[in-house]
């Protein structure tokens, strides 16, 4: 959809219903929770190459001046290496996982509507998608990093809007990075408790799978990001949906 068309979808729609997003995100998570799984391993899967990549240029400086690790004090040329190799590591972090959370949601939508769509784990890393998921991930940890500047007061109201993000990665690609952001404050604010409430219900729930020696963890993880796809359905709903929406 057009960004116009969101922001008057979202403008329309009433506040979102917790019990309602609560329980047809139990009943969706029988159906998605090998997915979920699969993003789960993905996700660790892919950051391993870019931890090797940050500590690659450490590699290389021990190997050509071991003595400049065993300085005192800070080495300047490490110091610089750092602040360069940082900001591409959580940049390419926050590309990965908004890219993977917004496949997961996709697959969500088809698994809820029953439409005939494979399950596309890489579907925003092609055809000229990855181009807008940098820029979102730029974006994505700039605010953050706001956020936690503010005493750390400011992420705690930024974790709402910004769970959303992937959600209108995943159901508005004719959106620009900039309208996507907008978009999802504008959601989020209205409906903050709402879905501060399911964030953090959900994330517990999830984490019933320590109890089962840790391993369940990686099977019940993805439960707590399953509401998103609810908050987007109700809150903004898909193209051509509103009549069904109305009968409902």
């Amino acid at each position: 959809m057009e960004f116009k068309e969101v922001e008057e979808k979202i403008a329309e729609r009433p506040v979102l219903d917790f019990g309602s997003i609560f329980s047809n995100s139990l009943e969706l998570f029988k159906k998605v929770w090998v997915q979920g799984f699969v993003i789960l391993l993905l996700t660790f899967v892919c950051i391993i190459p870019l931890y090797i990549l940050v500590y690659l240029p450490f590699v290389a400086m021990g190997i050509w001046n071991p003595e400049m690790f065993q300085e005192q004090e800070p080495n300047a040329v490490m110091v610089l290496t750092f602040l360069c190799v940082l900001p591409v590591l959580l940049i390419g972090m926050a590309t990965l996982t908004l890219g993977l959370m917004a496949a997961f949601l996709r697959i969500c939508r088809s698994k809820d509507l029953n439409l005939e769509e494979s399950d596309d784990y890489f579907y925003f890393f092609k055809n000229g998608r990855l181009r807008k998921l940098v820029v979102l991930g730029a974006m994505y940890l700039g605010i953050s990093l706001l956020g936690l500047l503010v005493c750390g007061v400011g992420i705690l109201y930024l974790v709402v809007p910004l769970s959303l993000v992937p959600a209108f990665v995943a159901f508005d690609e004719e959106c620009s990075p900039k309208e996507i952001m907008k978009a999802s404050f504008q959601l989020g604010n209205k409906n903050w408790l709402v879905i501060f409430g399911l964030i953090i219900i959900m994330g517990l729930l999830a984490e019933l799978g320590f109890i089962l020696c840790f391993v369940g963890v990686f099977f019940t993880a993805m439960l707590a990001k399953i509401p998103i796809y609810y908050i987007y359905k109700d809150g903004v709903g898909f193209e051509n949906d509103d009549e069904r929406y109305l009968e409902n």
